[in-house]
């Protein structure tokens, strides 16, 4: 089995872009050098003025470092933009990969509104980690600098300056450690409100039928208080750093200014040198600068940690077994299954014959959909495995066990393309006929043919109901193939018409190998080769639907608080059955907030191979 250890999120001191972040640390540091050596070519062509020497040489010198200064600094800002563009999208097509390869357990750990946040903002902040670790060695070696060269000078100067370092580097340091808690904390907050608002979108529907928005919105915001404290806290630090070091550098500066003025007095240095000193001292105590750089590498850091926590999340493993031929038979063999704690699927056996559709049903909670995304290897069982014809999937490789499954959903995510890419998603290169032949069996034909540009309408423009949408699901399954086909409740929005024709196609012919059905109708049900009755994350029974109708428990599964006669039964009280939304409601009616058709009573309470 193939095993990784996810890097962090920044492959070292450099970044991605290594090449450019060094060749922008080299044009800081020419920078910063230029800078330096501009006092001193000052201080010199003074000294020769006031001589009355020729300094035309000098003044050309003085000329050229300006200008060079004024080009390094114009190529450190493209660089760095280039630098930090370049990190920016190289950390987000990692932890977008890495979240597609760790799968639903980022989601449900962090929360996709959460996941955006960091992915978004996260990613753009941490991106600027290589270029302010240059821009920060460039501002370390101004002030080291010109100590050096005040101690050129005259040792004395140097000494002075000295004599105060110790507090400067008490400030810095902690104005590096409270500024980071400050924004650690700021974007902890802000993940939290996009998490809320991610949340409420997927619900809106909900939330405007319940008349609830402004409640909803008061519950997005709440963390405002404490996002501005956060950011409150963050200004007062560097506002105290900053007036802080306005305290101290002056005081630096006429201390070194003062004794340049007593050493001239005794003739031990020039006019021109203490011009020089004056400049090294307002460059040694550049503090400023450093407060600002360092705060911008606190809060690449601070990003950097939070997209490192998503990086920790271990992605699925695939092994190196290749399915060997067989009719797509499928095994749980001491399945279990925990969320929060809890044991949804609990020591599941069960069998499923190649080739044979096995309706799974239970009651809400029973473990239904984590059986299917089991069955799959969409998530994995915390014990017990899962094998396909007699291969454990967690030995095959990625590629063997996603061509060898296919699944449809409840709500399936359509992700932009035109009907016919979404229709081939997964596919290495779908066939318009292939397409179009899986739309048949998925009954998306008609519907699709009716829209101005037909397959090649694009899904955002393409106007179409909760079943239509199922029906698109159902396409991509169908065009996928594969030994094993896993429909979680891929049937539920669906007319009962529709819905007996698709399942008629399902098991005469429309599609190959084994079927795995997530079952809510009774229609669904009845129409498998067998059922499986999952009770309280257990298999209770397996056997034809027909033969567990008459126990009163399993018909409470499809019709609760409803007395029911046994199979074939319709209304009761002589009402008319409601067979369910059809395909022609609202558009939307697969909705992420969890709104969609009534089941219908007449697929609640009837039963027999095709009935409908």
């Amino acid at each position: 089995m193939t095993t990784s250890t996810p890097p962090p999120a920044q492959p070292g001191l450099l970044g991605p872009s290594s090449v450019r972040c060094l060749a922008l640390c080299l044009v800081s540091t020419a920078g910063t050098g230029a800078a330096l050596l501009l006092p001193a070519a000052l201080g010199r062509t003074l000294d020769l003025l006031l001589a009355r020497e020729p300094a035309a040489r000098w003044v050309l010198y003085c000329a050229a470092l300006v200008l060079l200064i004024a080009l390094l600094d114009a190529a450190e800002t493209v660089l760095g933009g280039t630098v930090t563009a370049r990190t920016t999208a190289w950390l987000r097509r990692r932890l977008t990969g890495h979240v597609l390869a760790v799968g639903p357990r980022a989601t449900a750990r962090f929360g996709p509104g959460d996941l955006v946040a960091r992915l978004v903002g996260n990613a753009a902040q941490a991106g600027t980690a290589p270029s302010a670790r240059a821009a920060l060695f460039a501002a370390l070696a101004g002030p080291v600098g010109a100590v050096v060269a005040l101690g050129l000078i005259s040792p004395w100067l140097a000494a002075v300056f000295l004599a105060g370092a110790p507090v400067l580097a008490l400030l810095l340091r902690a104005f590096a450690r409270d500024t980071r808690e400050c924004v650690t904390r700021y974007q902890e907050v802000q993940g939290r409100i996009a998490q809320a608002l991610s949340e409420a979108v997927g619900g809106h529907r909900t939330i405007r039928a319940a008349g609830t928005e402004d409640r909803e919105t008061a519950r997005i915001l709440r963390p405002l208080p404490e996002l501005s404290a956060a950011g409150h806290r963050m200004w007062r630090v560097q506002g105290r750093a900053s007036g802080q070091s306005v305290a101290i550098a002056p005081l630096l500066q006429l201390g070194v200014v003062a004794v340049a003025g007593v050493l001239l007095a005794r003739h031990l240095v020039t006019v021109g040198e203490v011009l020089a000193a004056s400049r090294y001292a307002v460059l040694a105590t550049g503090v400023g600068v450093l407060v600002g750089q360092l705060a911008g590498l606190a809060r690449a850091r601070a990003a950097t940690g939070r997209l490192d926590e998503v990086l920790a999340e271990p992605p699925v493993e695939y092994g190196a077994r290749r399915l060997p031929p067989g009719p797509g038979r499928l095994e749980l063999r001491g399945v279990t299954a925990l969320r929060g704690g809890r044991a949804v699927l609990d020591g599941v056996d069960l069998v499923v014959p190649g080739g044979t559709t096995l309706a799974v049903v239970g009651r809400s909670g029973a473990g239904k959909s984590l059986l299917a995304a089991v069955a799959g290897r969409l998530t994995e069982p915390d014990s017990g495995e899962v094998l396909l014809d007699g291969v454990p999937l967690r030995e095959l490789t990625h590629d063997d066990l996603r061509r060898s499954i296919a699944y449809a959903f409840e709500r399936p995510a359509l992700l932009g393309g035109t009907l016919e890419e979404e229709i081939g998603l997964g596919l290495p290169s779908p066939s318009p006929a292939r397409v179009r032949r899986a739309a048949r069996t998925a009954h998306a034909d008609d519907f699709v043919r009716r829209l101005p540009d037909g397959y090649d309408t694009l899904v955002a423009d393409a106007p179409r109901s909760g079943g239509e949408s199922q029906r698109l699901g159902l396409a991509r399954a169908f065009a996928h193939g594969g030994r094993l086909l896993v429909l979680d409740d891929a049937l539920s929005s669906l007319d009962t018409v529709t819905e007996a024709r698709i399942a008629e196609a399902l098991l005469n012919g429309g599609t190959t190998g084994t079927r795995l059905l997530v079952a809510h109708r009774a229609t669904t049900a009845s129409r498998a080769d067998a059922v499986a009755w999952l009770d309280g994350g257990r298999v209770r029974a397996v056997g034809r639907h027909e033969e567990l109708w008459g126990v009163a428990e399993y018909r409470g599964v499809f019709a609760e608080g409803v007395e029911t006669e046994g199979p074939g039964t319709g209304a009761p009280d002589g009402g008319v059955p409601n067979r369910g939304a059809g395909d022609g409601t609202a558009p939307g009616g697969a909705a992420p907030d969890g709104a969609g058709p009534d089941s219908g009573a007449l697929g609640k309470r009837t039963s027999g191979r095709g009935s409908s």
